[in-house]
């Protein structure tokens, strides 16, 4: 059987019970894009050329128009397995960001997270600047704490945390940032902040909105976002001390990816509802610190430029997770994809993930 007509059996397969949230569907051609070439993606796939890609799923202009399963047949594989989405679970963390200060449980992105970790006092390396660190410093990565997943000697590094039993307490212990010379000082960077990926600042955030809501973060997640666009049974990994880790690991479906791509490209809104204020949404894809050379970071989502198939350029927002997990939103092609993978001992996953959507997928749109 060919790669597509098994994506396409997959397609019309039967909705679940709540199929009124569930994406609408349409053969490819009859949203602008080449059925074929999406045939001879899925072959790549296959052949290996992208080392262990486990699933695919495209959405224009609102529709399912492919949706393969490479993992299929296997018991934990399939359009129902749960997806370990590493760090494109940070994305939902800053939704329900959002979510909260729509129900007014948060002010602002400008709210000092200590109001909501009241008792939780540093217990480590106390500074009156560690007090004005805001709930946007951390949508952002651009906290004052030293804490750097890139670096392996930086006290903040994401390994360090495993190895204590209280994460948010990792993250309020650590000293203030130092910026030697060579390096630029935030009021001296692009957007007036200094960029630093800190997996424990978003654990922190996820603390600070249960505490803003007064429920569990899965809880909130499941009323405020997942319901709304009947997303079931997520499966959150959780710390020693109970908190639900807000900063990777969160297993959903391919399909349920999709859908919060697609939130993203409807300004927050799923089957005209409103679930996400579109203000916040417009604030998460606006740049506020310079990631890297030609990347820009919003609200815990990437802001990249893909190279397209005429030689223009298509910015997209862009979930990331370790592998090479992708949920890439392009606004300008009204276009949502999702890759999912097992690629997390090759080198260069992200590349890889951004090679199969540069010169596949958005090589297949049409018109």
């Amino acid at each position: 059987m060919k790669a597509f007509a098994l994506a396409a059996a997959l397609i019309v397969a039967p909705l679940s019970a709540h199929a009124s949230s569930d994406m609408p569907t349409a053969a490819p051609a009859a949203e602008g894009l080449s059925a074929e070439k999406l045939d001879a993606m899925s072959a790549a796939i296959k052949a290996g050329q992208f080392q262990q890609i486990t699933s695919v799923l495209v959405a224009r202009h609102g529709k399912l128009v492919f949706e393969a399963y490479y993992d299929d047949g296997k018991p934990d594989g399939g359009p129902e397995a749960r997806r370990n989405t590493r760090s494109a679970t940070k994305t939902v963390t800053a939704m329900l960001a959002g979510a909260a200060i729509a129900r007014g449980a948060l002010p602002s992105v400008q709210a000092p997270i200590k109001t909501y970790l009241k008792g939780r006092l540093p217990a480590a390396n106390p500074d009156p600047r560690k007090d004005k660190v805001t709930v946007e410093d951390l949508l952002t990565m651009s906290s004052i704490a030293e804490c750097d997943d890139d670096n392996s000697f930086s006290r903040g590094n994401e390994e360090r945390m495993y190895l204590i039993e209280d994460w948010v307490g990792f993250y309020l212990d650590l000293p203030v940032r130092g910026f030697p010379e060579w390096m630029p000082r935030p009021e001296a960077s692009p957007y007036g902040r200094s960029f630093s990926y800190c997996t424990a600042g978003v654990v922190t955030l996820g603390q600070v909105v249960q505490n803003a809501v007064g429920k569990p973060l899965p809880t909130f997640a499941d009323e405020a976002l997942f319901k709304p666009l009947g997303i079931e049974a997520p499966h959150w990994q959780m710390s020693p001390l109970g908190l639900a880790m807000g900063g990777g690991g969160l297993g959903l479906r391919g399909r349920d990816l999709l859908k919060l791509g697609q939130l993203y490209a409807n300004g927050g809104q799923w089957n005209g509802k409103q679930v996400l204020p579109a203000d916040f949404i417009k604030a998460s894809v606006t740049p506020h610190a310079n990631a890297r050379e030609n990347t820009d970071y919003g609200y815990l989502i990437w802001l990249q430029t893909f190279p397209g198939p005429d030689g223009a350029g298509h910015k997209a927002w862009v979930m990331s997770g370790s592998g090479g997990q992708k949920v890439a939103i392009v606004p300008d092609l009204d276009l949502v994809a999702v890759i999912t993978t097992t690629n997390f001992g090759v080198r260069q996953p992200h590349a890889i993930s951004e090679k199969l959507i540069a010169e596949h997928i958005l090589a297949a749109v049409e018109k």
